[in-house]
């Protein structure tokens, strides 16, 4: 998991270095909302990379962290639980304002149960989900998308954390920062 983190992150900041004179980059950069179907709302921040060298803007890298303590736990009494994510998309009708994609997720779920009383139960998980939806860019640098996934791997308390339901839908807003274009000398 560590060595896929790395590699993500390696390639979302070494790409523009090495594509520098003729690739166009965008990394967006926002609010995860998401749902998790007949369970709990689990809110965070997300960012999202793509460049010309990534098949023309087709394949989009991703990175979020979402957790109930921006969201259920914070108005009731949810067990407290957060999600990593890296992932991939694809896009397609990359150069459209309204853009179709579909993905695969993975990373890793932890359940904080706050109680020692249930230091039994299983509480961390690997998470793998496929993921699809739209995407639509505003004219100005903004961005929204609303998909739905599916988590491969899901818990039922005794094998995998209970709370780590199989389908959630997210609404995620971004802001999207250009790069300055490198000043020829």
């Amino acid at each position: 998991m560590k060595k896929i983190l790395v590699l993500l992150v390696a390639v979302m900041l070494l790409s523009p270095v090495a594509k520098a004179q003729t690739a166009s980059t965008e990394l967006g950069v926002g609010l995860r909302f998401q749902k998790t179907e007949k369970l709990y709302w689990e809110n965070g921040v997300g960012l999202d990379y793509t460049s010309d060298f990534l098949l023309k803007k087709h394949i989009h890298l991703k990175m979020s962290y979402a957790s109930s303590r921006f969201g259920s736990a914070m108005i009731g009494n949810a067990v407290r639980q957060d999600n990593i994510l890296v992932g991939a998309d694809w896009r397609f009708r990359p150069q459209k304002p309204l853009q179709i994609f579909a993905g695969l997720n993975t990373g890793f779920f932890h359940a904080d149960m706050e109680n020692s009383t249930f230091a039994v139960l299983p509480h961390n998980s690997l998470l793998l989900s496929g993921e699809a939806g739209l995407f639509y860019k505003f004219k100005f640098p903004l961005a929204a998308s609303f998909s739905a996934g599916y988590n491969l791997i899901t818990g039922n308390g005794v094998a995998g954390p209970g709370t780590l339901f199989p389908v959630f839908y997210q609404l995620s807003v971004l802001y999207y920062i250009k790069p300055e274009a490198s000043s020829k000398r």
